[in-house]
């Protein structure tokens, strides 16, 4: 049986995370998995910005150029040093390859230089964890309610959209999966939609701040259920999303399914005459770029930037579609929620920051009467301190990472 640690036995708990997943390089200190001493963030925006999307080599070269300043930054914004610290922490998968084992052997030679055990983290737990270091932050040691209870949470963002029931039990979470998404993520999706109307990298903010200025009822999008494919024999289909348990295994009421909706932009698109202005939003974004730095231009603040960058049509298309992707995301998820009796749910991963989903989510649970989470905005994207605050129980665990470990670009959350 493993041993455990007391908190007493650990005189501060402070733990070092980094996160390289994708095309963030991150590195954080927490405070017992419930203190931020820092948080810094190197994003690569610009560098994917003229390609639309994330270019696997790029954001691996990116790393290695980063990954010694942000760290050595964390360190100095927190004001610890490497001798006060009690582990080193590091996103073991899901995420690129190249880009997990830029940090990965970061970490390995860091924790063996410095003698500190190493725990390996899943990413979507770390995600979990960003919302309940939020509630960790907020509340006092001995005024912390419900933080560590049961909680169904959907993690959203470009590369899942999954749902997990997370269940503290014995001083460490276990996660079983409820639902996912069979083919894209939710904000692939979104980034794919703002790709085809011509607007700028990463799509999700663009959609959201320009969906405000739209009707949402003028183009409506409908998702049917998502069956499963009888052809696979219940086999997990093509995705880019974590191994999981097959399809056939989980409930049919919460599989997502974001491929349809593109489809249906893509022919809209088409049929309303909106490709030509497409291209000339596209065309205007591609001038701002300087050679070999592309500005990385940001969404329209207000109704009159952004009608003088979409047309109506253009807005209520945008806005019809973001009203359908949190439609289908708020039905799946208040139904499992229904469907296990959990009364707290918890929404993060990068799409976790729009504002109209937070909105929504929110109106709707106060109507059930049920307790929705989130964590905050810049915890909502990939960042080190989720990592090092999923650590925490692993340290008292003393569950540690083997002296082979290596990238998991398909690792399973359980």
């Amino acid at each position: 049986m493993r041993r455990r640690y007391t908190e007493k036995v650990i005189p501060r708990g402070l733990i070092l995370g980094i996160e390289t997943s994708c095309d963030e390089t991150a590195a954080a200190v927490v405070e017992r998995g419930a203190r931020t001493l820092a948080s810094v963030v190197a994003s690569q925006i610009a560098t994917h910005a003229r390609y639309g999307g994330v270019v696997p080599e790029l954001a691996s070269r990116e790393h290695l150029r980063a990954i010694v300043p942000v760290v050595r930054a964390a360190l100095e914004q927190s004001q610890i040093a490497l001798s006060d610290l009690d582990a080193v922490a590091v996103t073991a998968g899901p995420g690129l390859a190249g880009a997990l084992l830029v940090g990965i052997t970061f970490a390995k030679a860091l924790a063996y230089a410095n003698k500190l055990p190493l725990i390996a983290v899943n990413h979507l737990e770390g995600h979990i964890h960003a919302v309940l270091l939020r509630e960790r932050e907020a509340q006092s040691a001995q005024d912390r309610g419900n933080a560590d209870e049961p909680a169904l949470a959907l993690v959203v963002s470009g590369g899942h959209t999954h749902l997990f029931l997370a269940q503290p039990r014995e001083g460490t979470w276990h996660y079983r999966l409820i639902g996912r998404t069979v083919d894209d993520a939710a904000g692939e999706a979104y980034d794919k939609v703002a790709k085809l109307l011509g607007l700028g990298y990463p799509g999700g903010p663009w959609i959201d701040a320009l969906a405000e200025y739209g009707n949402p009822h003028a183009v409506p999008f409908a998702f049917a259920q998502v069956k499963t494919k009888a052809h696979l024999a219940g086999k997990t289909p093509r995705t880019k999303g974590a191994k999981t348990a097959p399809i056939a295994r989980l409930d049919p009421r919460f599989l997502f399914s974001f491929s349809g909706i593109k489809t249906a932009v893509l022919r809209y698109v088409h049929l309303h005459g909106l490709r030509a202005e497409a291209q000339q939003r596209m065309d205007r974004l591609l001038a701002a770029n300087d050679g070999e730095k592309p500005v990385v231009v940001k969404p329209p603040a207000t109704k009159q930037a952004a009608l003088a960058l979409c047309s109506q049509a253009t807005l209520d298309l945008i806005a019809g579609f973001q009203h359908a992707v949190v439609g289908d995301l708020m039905k799946k998820t208040f139904a499992a929620a229904e469907s296990l009796g959990a009364a707290r749910i918890f929404i993060t991963g990068g799409v976790a920051a729009n504002r109209e989903l937070r909105v929504r989510f929110t109106q709707e649970a106060r109507l059930r009467g049920a307790q929705v989470s989130f964590p905050t905005p810049a915890l909502s994207t990939d960042n080190a301190a989720m990592i090092a605050a999923a650590a925490w129980p692993r340290l008292l665990a003393c569950d540690f990472a083997p002296p082979g470990l290596t990238a998991e670009p398909s690792l399973a959350l359980k």
